[in-house]
């Protein structure tokens, strides 16, 4: 069985991740598979859009945690062929399907897409919180959320697919029936413009998102490292074992009170 399936639907691609007995955790098998076939995508000239969507009661429930916990390593594994879909060099636009849960690297799928349509029940999060020393910092700032929607966002609650409608963060919600019939209908509505129009306008509107300052960037960099790392593999652990986690938080406590500063980090 294929991790990741495809349907041409002339020249609609539809890209399904496959594992719905673990609600499409992103192992490394699934994510090589995903750099293939986004990599196929680009270079195929009979196909010019593409619609993602995830098999069963999930669209991706993110990292793979018993992965993680097997390689001893936080993150997952990423594969050894570069992702045009992820790296941002993959011209053609990306239509979200979004079937069910959207969790951590889950949400940062649906978040590079182009155009979104969910169900009706669907469940979003971003986990950076949960399973980093940083939380998602900037997924509501590139989104342009207001400031207590980013922070929401940033401590890891989550919002159902009826809220992030209202906020819009997605263009359609629908009916569980109604999640291809509507993707397609958009892919459809790409397909009626210029070619030349369709790629250019996808290209300049992702250059106009917001993005996050490099001195910005530079400080994320220090609290990310700024506290206990052995939190980010109990997490993980806490997380396969269904318990609490036993956090120790920093490894020296007076830690908490030298947080990293813009101005070092400039500096």
């Amino acid at each position: 069985m294929s991790l990741v399936e495809t349907e041409r639907h002339g020249q609609v691609l539809v890209v399904r991740m496959n594992r719905p007995e673990r609600l499409n955790a992103l192992n490394h098998e699934l994510r090589s598979g995903l750099a293939a076939v986004w990599t196929d995508f680009r270079r195929d000239e009979g196909l010019e859009v593409a619609i993602f969507t995830g098999a069963g009661r999930a669209f991706c429930a993110g990292e793979d945690m018993k992965e993680s916990l097997q390689d001893g390593a936080p993150g997952g594994r990423r594969p050894a062929q570069e992702d045009p879909f992820m790296s941002g060099a993959l011209e053609k636009p990306v239509i979200a399907a979004v079937n069910g849960f959207a969790m951590g690297g889950g949400f940062m799928l649906v978040e590079r897409t182009d155009l979104r349509v969910a169900v009706r029940g669907a469940v979003f999060e971003v986990s950076e919180a949960k399973r980093w020393l940083l939380g998602g910092y900037n997924h509501g700032h590139i989104a342009n959320l207001p400031y207590p929607i980013a922070m929401e966002m940033a401590l890891g609650f989550r919002f159902t697919a009826e809220r992030f409608h209202e906020l819009g963060f997605l263009n359609r919600l629908v009916e569980p029936e109604a999640l291809m019939p509507s993707a397609l209908e958009m892919a459809r509505h790409l397909l009626t413009l210029p070619p030349a129009s369709r790629v250019n306008t996808v290209h300049m509107m992702r250059q106009m998102r917001p993005a996050v300052g490099p001195d910005f960037l530079r400080l994320a960099a220090a609290l990310h490292d700024h506290g206990a790392k052995s939190d980010l593999m109990e997490s993980r652990a806490a997380f396969a074992e269904k318990r609490a986690p036993r956090f120790k938080g920093w490894n020296d406590p007076e830690d908490r009170y030298r947080l990293p500063s813009l101005d070092a980090a400039e500096s």
